[in-house]
């Protein structure tokens, strides 16, 4: 049986550790690990990359890549696209990133989402627009009416669904992928749980949070590459993240028995 495609969000490994190390220092651990996908993340980088060189080693080692930014696509009170935009396009090219993953930002009635084709016309980049935790880019209603003006003029924009999100705004997860499972074409996964402060944070999910995962995914075109963003830590690296990598690539398989021990993460 084919193993559905797996991604790993670097922020995963810890925002402090991958910025010591660099996020190049993990691409032969996520192709030993069982990885299609690295994403980089933007607000990691530390100034001093090479990116041509980076792109080369992410290919060398057979991985696909997705940038992410973190990037509203359209800003309070301008109609027009976000105007940075178009140089994280060309960061994202020069990483050799099939994707470029950003937030919806503050859409309105009056934001020229034609105007984003103009944009993306010059790029071999695909876009995709992730629900975030904020008000304006959180919530299922502001998607669903930006996704029916794409859809009505037919541009090739996807959604990237992360779960978790979801939570902070108070919306149903559940409902999102009822309304929004059509469009999406990559999907984060992390389970969410509070802290002592009480605020929500991303931690491993637990069998009945696979069980959940699998249940949205029903909404969602088969076979979807899903990301771990959610913590990877242990003194082995390789096992940890090999084993999430398994448990992510087993959901929506027919006929799987799903990971019976997670609890070691």
């Amino acid at each position: 049986m084919n193993r559905f495609p797996v991604a790993i969000s670097l922020g995963a490994y810890g925002a402090d550790f991958v910025r010591e190390r660099g996020q190049a220092h993990f691409i032969p651990l996520l192709a030993d690990a069982g990885v299609t996908r690295i994403e980089l993340r933007e607000e990691l980088f530390t100034g001093r990359e090479d990116f041509p060189a980076l792109g080369e080693a992410i290919r060398t080692q057979g991985l696909e890549c997705l940038y992410s930014a973190p990037l509203e696509l359209w800003l309070e009170d301008q109609h027009q696209p976000n105007p940075e935009l178009e140089p994280t396009l060309q960061r994202a090219t020069l990483c050799g990133a099939a994707w470029l993953k950003v937030s919806l930002g503050h859409l309105t009635d009056d934001s020229d989402v034609a105007a984003l084709a103009d944009r993306l016309a010059r790029y071999d980049v695909h876009l995709l627009v992730e629900n975030d935790q904020t008000s304006q880019g959180g919530r299922i209603e502001p998607f669903s009416r930006f996704f029916a003006r794409i859809d009505a003029l037919q541009m090739p924009i996807g959604m990237t669904f992360d779960i978790g999100n979801w939570m902070w705004q108070a919306q149903s997860a559940s409902a999102a992928a009822q309304q929004l499972g059509r469009y999406v074409e990559y999907v984060h996964c992390k389970a969410v749980a509070r802290n002592a402060a009480g605020k929500l944070i991303a931690v491993p999910p637990r069998q009945a949070d696979l069980h959940v995962w699998e249940q949205l995914l029903k909404h969602m075109p088969v076979g979807l590459p899903r990301a771990v963003e959610y913590p990877l830590q242990g003194d082995d690296l390789l096992e940890v993240t090999r084993a999430q990598v398994n448990a992510l690539a087993h959901l929506g398989q027919p006929h799987i028995q799903p990971m019976q021990e997670l609890s070691h993460v």
